[in-house]
Formats: C-alpha cells, sequence, structure tokens
C-alpha cells in the first residue's frame, strides 16, 4: 500500500514557497500580469495551475449574469461573453495580496497530483454536479494538465466518442479503471519537480509523508537555524498532525518510500482539511467510508470484493455510511456478501475501514 501524505506538510512548504516567490517578485512590482504568471516559477505546472483558477473565478463571475430582462444564454451573447473573456485574460493584473494565496494553492495542487496522482484523478471525478461529471468540466481540467495527464485525457478520448455532456459519476470511475489497466499507467519520477521546488524552499521527498522520520540535522546546523536572523530558513519540519479524513493508509513498518507521480495540473479546491486531532483519534473516526478510500482502494475493493462490479460496490459503501453502529455493519455484510474470502488483505483492509467508521 502506498504511504500516507502529510496534508500539513504540503500545507506548510505551499505557504513558505509562495511566501519566497511572491515576496521576490513584489520587491520591485505593484501588480503581476498574465505573461508574468507564466514565468513566476521554474514548475510551469505550478504557473499553470495560477490561470486555470483564474479561468475558474471568470465562470463564476460569468454565471453571476442572469436577468429576467435579457437572454443571456442567446448564442450572439454566448459568443460575445467569450470573446470578453479572451480580451480579459489579456489584461490579467493582480497585486500581492491577492497574488500569494493564488501561488499557495497551486503549489499546494501540484505537489498533490506529483506525489499522488491516482487520489488526484478520484477528486478530479469527485467534483460532480447531481452525481454526473460534466465532460466540458473535465476538459478544462486536462487543458492545464502537462504531467501525468494520459488516463485523464484517455477517459475525455473515450466520453467524446460516446458523445455525452455528462457520465453519471460510477461510470466514469470504471472507465478510469480500465484505462489505467488498458494504458499500464505508470507515474512520472517526482524527483525533478521536488529539485524545482527545492532551489526556492530546499525539500526531501520524505518531508510529505507521515510515519517517516527525516535525518536528525547535525547539532551545529540545528543551533544555526535558531538563529533569530536567517537568510535561508529551511521547509517547516514540524510532526504533521493526522488528518482526520485523510485517505491514505498507514504506512507499513517494512515499506519504502515509494517515488511516486510528477505532475502539473489543475487546481482542486478542498485539499487540505484542518485538524488538531491526535494519532489515537483518528484511527478511532471516520465520519465516512466513502471520503476515507483512495481511488486505488475502491478500485481493489471493487475488483477483489464486489466481482468488478462497481454500482454495487458504491451501493454498499452508501449502505455503510447511513448504519448506526458496528453490529449493524457486521449483519448488512453477513447477509449480502458473505461469500467473501476472509484470509485474504483486500478483505481484512476493508473491515478494518468499516471497524474504524463505527469505533
Amino acid at each position: 500500500m502506498d504511504e500516507k501524505i502529510s496534508l500539513k506538510a504540503l500545507e506548510d512548504f505551499s505557504d513558505d514557497f509562495a511566501s519566497k516567490v511572491t515576496a521576490s517578485f513584489f520587491l520591485s512590482k505593484e501588480k503581476i500580469t498574465g505573461p508574468e504568471i507564466l514565468k513566476v516559477t521554474e514548475l510551469q505546472q505550478v504557473n499553470l495551475m495560477i490561470l486555470h483558477e483564474l479561468l475558474g473565478a471568470w465562470k463564476l463571475e460569468a454565471n453571476k449574469l442572469k436577468s429576467p430582462f435579457f437572454d443571456y444564454a442567446a448564442q450572439e451573447v454566448t459568443a460575445a461573453l467569450e470573446q470578453f473573456q479572451n480580451l480579459l485574460s489579456n489584461h490579467i493584473s493582480i497585486s500581492r495580496e491577492n497574488f500569494q494565496p493564488l501561488l499557495k494553492k497551486a503549489v499546494r495542487q501540484t505537489l498533490y497530483l506529483i506525489l499522488d496522482p491516482y487520489d488526484f484523478f478520484a477528486d478530479t471525478l469527485d467534483q460532480v454536479h447531481g452525481g454526473h461529471v460534466r465532460i466540458e468540466d473535465l476538459r478544462s481540467q486536462v487543458r492545464f494538465l502537462r504531467i501525468n495527464r494520459l488516463p485523464l485525457e484517455r477517459l475525455l478520448e473515450t466520453l467524446d466518442d460516446k458523445k455525452l455532456v455528462t457520465v453519471p459519476g460510477n461510470e466514469a470511475f470504471a472507465m478510469l479503471d480500465h484505462i489505467l489497466e488498458e494504458v499500464n499507467f505508470t507515474p512520472e519520477d517526482v524527483e525533478p519537480y521536488l529539485q524545482q521546488l527545492s532551489r526556492v524552499v530546499p525539500v526531501r521527498l520524505e518531508a510529505f509523508y507521515e510515519g517517516i522520520e527525516e535525518p536528525a540535522a547535525p547539532a551545529a546546523v540545528q543551533k544555526e537555524s535558531a538563529a533569530p536572523i536567517q537568510k535561508e530558513q529551511p521547509v517547516s519540519r514540524k510532526e504533521p498532525e493526522i488528518q482526520k479524513e485523510q485517505s491514505k493508509p498507514a504506512l507499513k513498518p517494512e515499506a519504502e518510500v515509494k517515488k511516486v507521480a510528477g505532475a502539473q495540473t489543475t487546481l482542486y479546491d478542498q485539499l487540505v482539511r484542518p485538524s488538531t486531532s491526535t494519532l489515537a483519534e483518528d484511527f478511532q473516526k471516520l465520519k465516512k467510508i466513502k471520503d476515507s478510500l483512495t481511488i486505488n482502494q475502491k478500485f481493489m475493493f471493487t475488483k477483489i470484493l464486489f466481482n468488478g462490479d462497481f454500482e454495487l460496490f458504491s451501493d454498499a459503501i452508501e449502505r455503510l455510511d447511513q448504519l448506526d453502529n458496528i453490529q449493524q455493519a457486521l449483519s448488512y455484510l453477513s447477509n449480502n456478501h458473505g461469500e467473501w474470502n476472509k484470509d485474504t488483505e483486500e478483505y481484512q483492509e476493508f473491515m478494518e475501514i468499516v471497524q474504524r467508521r463505527f469505533a
């Protein structure tokens, strides 16, 4: 199983990175423009995600253009609005106070995709409307991908071939599962991207995973880092808090750090979920099974426990999340899925998640 990513570590690094880049750029300028955004960091994907966020902001503003007196859906009007959007995109002008949060979010999302592309794919498909994935929303996401884009690109091609406008979320997950196997998807190497980021804020891969301790700095270095003034502050190494709704399973003692996924992509609005829980509380509390599963787990449980039927798997998870206690959950599983092989790793992992749900 994959290691558990520390969302707090991503947050801390993104904050440090955005602060340094923003401070450097705005030393001599009051505003940043579109062309300058495309060059603001060495890692191009970060820059593209900022632009994707700005596109989303424009769409939100455009959606407010509704009136009982005017037909904003008329073809001529929509064409004029699109032309206006294109014109406006050439006149981007953002102050430091408004730009720094955009940059921080872009770095955070880039890191998320670099370290965990599978869950990034899942989160992309979870951005549903009424239980359906909108093809145009997915197309907007893929436009801004430069790394690890093949699975979502293939999914978009499949949906276009079917001439669909929307697709149920369960079907989209099932299609993506098939595509991941078909293309034998292997995430790109993370190291080149971390090296680019490290030229602004030094970072080690281990810093982004929970349960992996980094080597202690020599005493002389530790003493120096405590000085009140220092030019280069290293990225925060605070012990990450465990996220209550974090999806990744705990790291096995013998597991090594996997170098997963390089990536560059669109923004994901709810990456960081604030939490003050302790390790014990995290193990005991799980609000919903659905929210705790990684895309790997969803696919694995579907294949092994639910005979490849993603709809059956989704219905079971929804039912379990509606129950009140572990007795009801065990009764439900015994009556509906009593044929499961209890000796398999998949069964044991699934039952551990169920137990956490009702602990």
